[in-house]
């Protein structure tokens, strides 16, 4: 049988879920999304997903592919598979794509969105949603340290360990800090990420906001690949998946799409 080749574009809040990947004994992201579209396409469907967001990660874009026989449009695949997904798990749009596509292996920059939430008092609105930090984080310090992280490195000292990979080198395009009130956003925009990079480099941006880590030390910090010279990684809460970027059409215009 013939399969159709589709890519979905989605979001979620991943508070409920233990990340994206399916595991045994936790509901993950990709367990209901398969299922949703199992159910919808009356087959059994693996879903592969652009990234391995962990536990309580959120995903404001989301890139996923699947093959099977679809009977249903792609214009109408969103709204037939939110009626099968619980509140916290949206398709936003769906397209057809070819048989070579991969959402992990031709996606050609991610970025990911850490939301501090900098305040002297908590904000029950902002739980779950973005890390609070009551101490006073110096936002300059904070883009001095995100520039020595900027280009391309090896960034063994910020990343944990816990899965194997050809090369710890990435190339980070931008990291840009921005205050709006008490909210914090470090956005990095990279070729690829290492398990836990991302928070690992919020991590060090807000050690060298507190003071701990002084810009001039990042370079010295990257040469070394000590993780334990770098700041902490930081609660999974924070973080959001925020652009997937591929060159094949149309997976380009439906990512730079709605939503």
């Amino acid at each position: 049988m013939d399969c159709d080749h589709i890519a979905i574009k989605l979001r979620y809040i991943g508070t409920a879920y233990h990340g994206w990947q399916r595991q045994k004994n936790a509901v993950t992201v990709q367990q209901i999304v398969e299922r949703a579209v199992s159910g919808a396409l009356g087959s059994e469907v693996k879903v592969t997903g652009c990234g391995r967001t962990d536990a309580g990660v959120h995903a404001k874009e989301y890139a996923a592919n699947f093959s099977a026989k679809c009977s249903i449009p792609c214009e109408k695949l969103p709204l037939a598979l939110n009626a099968r997904l619980p509140d916290d798990v949206a398709v936003l749009d769906a397209c057809r794509v070819s048989e070579g596509f991969h959402s992990v292996f031709s996606c050609v920059r991610k970025e990911y969105t850490y939301i501090i939430y900098n305040s002297r008092l908590r904000d029950p609105f902002y739980v779950n949603r973005a890390c609070f930090i009551p101490e006073k984080l110096d936002i300059g310090l904070m883009r001095q340290a995100a520039a020595g992280m900027t280009g391309t490195h090896d960034f063994a000292a910020l990343r944990s360990v816990g899965t194997n990979v050809k090369t710890t080198v990435r190339t980070v395009y931008g990291f840009d800090i921005q205050r709006s009130g008490d909210i914090i956003k470090l956005r990095i925009s990279a070729n690829g990420f290492l398990y836990n990079m991302a928070r690992a480099m919020a991590g060090t941006a807000v050690y060298a906001g507190h003071g701990k880590i002084g810009p001039g030390e990042i370079e010295d910090i990257l040469r070394s690949g000590n993780r334990c010279l770098a700041g902490p990684t930081m609660p999974a809460d924070g973080l959001y998946m925020t652009r997937a970027e591929y060159e094949e059409e149309p997976v380009r215009s439906m990512m730079d799409g709605r939503g």
